[in-house]
């Protein structure tokens, strides 16, 4: 099925206004004026009105091309992309400077190509914003390094005040979803990895629906996430970024009512937040401004 099929076929809840407004443009010209690159752009993510519109962004790092290819990510794959900018620490720390925010997420594309896969620049980048911004909250949604702990820790050490890692997709339908590189043992592992190794920084996993799993198999996988002390879940529905091939065809669109029933499910499992909806996704403002005041009350303490 195309993008356009799928579209005409999306259900009233899943309809979303077009971006626009003075602080949808103001944080499009910052990023776009020091080459930097935005999530919130290249995975077609369909709460940028919202959040652009509410001066918050989610920035990528590392470049916009991905030796990752994972059947629902829009971003581009390239067995070995440019190395990346030694200057973008400095820029990114400038930029969200400007922007004023008082929370902000980092991303990053997989870079299975570099010795370190990136956790260096990762890092200093990290270190940039927080020495030019010390009052902004920082979250960062890392790869799996391929369970390296020792990047992982590098990583860690650089001072990020949440860590994130996606697991994306229940058990079984990881192959099918995921790159090969990458994998659901592998991504509760470095989760686990985290809070063993940072046990004040709050964890964060993402979970998409909508791509064939049964209710059960979420329930296991909200289980397995708990169990690797995740604190903070985001449940939201998959929505195919391309009409192109490699692109995943949602099986189902879960109803409002469904994402409150699992939400609630959930937080019954003791996560400390839990964001589920249509159009929740791993980087969530209303997540974000739990977090905030979560980081807040324990600085505070």
């Amino acid at each position: 099925m195309s993008r356009a099929a799928e579209t005409r076929r999306l259900p009233p809840w899943l309809k979303v206004k077009l971006p626009g407004g003075e602080s949808f443009e103001r944080i499009k010209a910052a990023s776009s004026g020091r080459g930097l690159s935005t999530v919130c752009e290249e995975a077609r993510c369909p709460n940028i009105a919202e959040c652009w519109g509410g001066g918050t962004a989610t920035f990528m790092v590392m470049g916009d091309s991905c030796t990752r290819g994972c059947r629902f990510c829009s971003v581009a794959t390239a067995a070995r992309a440019p190395l990346p900018d030694a200057e973008e620490p400095e820029k990114l720390a400038q930029t969200l400077s400007e922007m004023g925010l008082d929370y902000a997420v980092l991303t990053t594309v997989c870079r299975d190509d570099l010795p370190d896969q990136g956790a260096r620049h990762l890092a200093a980048c990290v270190r940039a914003v927080k020495a030019r911004c010390p009052g902004l909250k920082l979250e960062l949604l890392a790869q799996d390094f391929r369970g390296d702990e020792t990047l992982l820790l590098r990583v860690l050490e650089s001072g990020p005040d949440v860590m994130a890692h996606n697991v994306e997709t229940v058990r079984r339908l990881t192959p099918a979803v995921r790159d090969a590189k990458a994998g659901y043992d592998q991504s509760l592992a470095v989760l686990r990895a985290s809070k063993r190794l940072r046990p004040s920084v709050p964890t964060k996993s993402s979970l998409m629906l909508g791509l064939g799993e049964t209710e059960t198999e979420v329930l296991e996988t909200l289980g397995d996430l708990r169990a690797a002390g995740v604190d903070i879940i985001t449940l939201g529905q998959y929505l195919r970024p391309t009409g192109r091939p490699l692109h995943l065809p949602a099986v189902e669109f879960l109803s409002p009512e469904r994402f409150d029933a699992l939400g609630r499910a959930a937080r019954r499992l003791g996560f400390a937040y839990v964001a589920s909806g249509p159009f929740v996704r791993s980087s969530y403002r209303a997540g974000e401004l739990f977090l905030k005041g979560l980081l807040e009350a324990r600085h505070g303490a």
